[in-house]
């Protein structure tokens, strides 16, 4: 299907602040605004993100400058509301996707996990027992192909000869050299990466989560 059939171009209005940690996730995990946005909006139930604070609207004071590039009035500076731009498939409304990315941020920052449930071949998912819709359009289907491809781009090589000290135990985690995290961070960053590298989960992998469980292992006999 034609990438402009399927695709809107949503504009977000949000706080400098949040756009620019947004921005900086982003570019931090090598991915745009419309990957962080739909990573939530496809793993995480829609009551849930509904629940979550709206990151909100700037405030009267919070305003950017652009210059105009076309139109009688090109080359004007003009004072807007900052926003975000994201490409994603038509209906959402803004401020879930304001909200998305606040639980991206979120998650980011280890203040949040999200546990990504699984289902057998017959739909029922592992967690309530509960048979689940089997019917997904193309167009999901493209959507979580997308969403996989980057949560491989994102995942940790195994380390060739596993871990053998407390800076390979903190690569696997995610940490940057130098970072001495608390039991805290490391117990949430653990639960966060389980949940995509279990072996039972849609996107598992036996060697990443054998890396993880040893380097939780050696952190807690170093000391945690």
């Amino acid at each position: 299907m034609d990438d402009t059939v399927r695709k809107q171009s949503y504009t977000i209005p949000c706080s400098s602040a949040f756009r620019d940690a947004v921005m900086g996730l982003a570019h931090r995990r090598r991915v745009n605004v419309a990957d962080l946005a739909r990573s939530v909006v496809l793993v995480v139930p829609a009551e849930t993100i509904t629940a979550y604070p709206d990151p909100g609207e700037p405030g009267d004071d919070d305003r950017e400058i652009v210059v105009l590039k076309s139109g009688n009035a090109k080359g004007r500076p003009w004072r807007r509301k900052p926003r975000l731009q994201a490409r994603l498939a038509p209906g959402y409304e803004v401020t879930t996707l304001r909200r998305a990315l606040g639980m991206a941020l979120a998650l980011g920052k280890d203040e949040m996990s999200v546990h990504v449930g699984t289902a057998g071949a017959n739909g029922a998912g592992a967690d309530d027992g509960q048979t689940k819709p089997a019917s997904i359009n193309g167009e999901l289907l493209d959507e979580m192909e997308r969403l996989r491809t980057v949560v491989s781009a994102l995942s940790f090589d195994p380390l060739p000869e596993g871990i053998n000290s407390r800076a390979d135990a903190l690569h696997v985690l995610g940490f940057p050299p130098g970072r001495v995290p608390s039991l805290g961070e490391l117990r949430a960053r653990f639960r966060l990466l389980a949940t995509i590298h279990h072996p039972d989960s849609g996107y598992g992998n036996h060697r990443r989560m054998s890396q993880l469980n040893a380097a939780m292992a050696l952190l807690r006999l170093g000391g945690y």
